[in-house]
């Protein structure tokens, strides 16, 4: 059968991956699944209570979502693609109304595991965390359609959202720190407490009380002179990871 095509057995066992990667890319790649996730989740969230209003972005202007729970005021989620780019952790600024700004990746990449791309993100965070941009964000977020599925088994698959658009285990979600002036340690122990969180992850099923089970944190170090980096990662009681570097 190969033969037709002109491929020996060697050839296509070499080009299969690619494939496939190319496959999962395009598909992955699509806007409009990133926005109908997306969109479905927080549909989801405002008819269950946990949002009050819901402003979606004009596509092609920004990819702002505008969030508004009464008694506390305005959440902002800025809709980005794999976080290795600099588009998609760099190319961005914190709205003035929003009283938390979060970056959710949605990263259908197959290259690399999860925690490479999100590490590679947090560098590139940390740049403009101590660079001349004025505004910073309080955390980031993580998803891959993958995530969830057989191929790639999620810890957190207990508390699956199930909306009329989404089926998806709560996303990885990072506390970032807050600029301090004369200190050498940010949110380096995850000390560092947001809002969005607990509605967020509420929506999925984590009891208000379980929520920092299942919150990560990103922190930064300025030590002998060099920058260090903490990233943990948390997926239940007693379920942590942490990378430094």
């Amino acid at each position: 059968m190969l033969g037709r095509y002109g491929l020996t057995s060697g050839e296509y066992r070499s080009a299969l991956p690619a494939a496939i990667e190319g496959l999962r890319g395009s598909i992955s790649a699509s806007v409009a699944d990133k926005k109908e996730f997306l969109s479905g989740i927080f549909q989801a969230m405002r008819e269950s209570g946990f949002i009050d209003h819901l402003e979606s972005p004009k596509y092609g202007d920004d990819t702002v979502y505008r969030l508004t729970i009464r008694g506390y005021g305005d959440i902002a989620v800025i809709q980005k693609g794999c976080p290795d780019g600099k588009h998609s952790s760099v190319a961005w600024s914190a709205p003035d109304w929003a009283q938390e700004t979060y970056l959710w990746w949605l990263c259908g990449s197959m290259t690399s595991e999860p925690g490479e791309h999100i590490s590679k993100g947090v560098g590139r965070l940390r740049q403009r965390f101590f660079g001349d941009f004025p505004d910073t964000i309080s955390g980031v977020i993580f998803h891959n359609p993958l995530c969830g599925s057989g191929q790639r088994i999620c810890p957190k698959n207990a508390a699956t959202l199930r909306a009329s658009a989404v089926a998806a285990p709560p996303p990885c979600l990072y506390v970032m720190p807050e600029r301090q002036d004369g200190v050498s340690e940010w949110n380096w122990d995850g000390g560092q407490e947001r809002f969005f969180p607990r509605i967020l992850l509420g929506a999925f099923g984590v009891a208000t009380e379980y929520v920092p089970y299942f919150t990560g944190h990103v922190g930064f170090q300025r030590r002998g002179g060099a920058l260090h980096t903490t990233i943990t990662s948390r997926f239940g009681p007693g379920r942590v990871t942490t990378f430094r570097k």
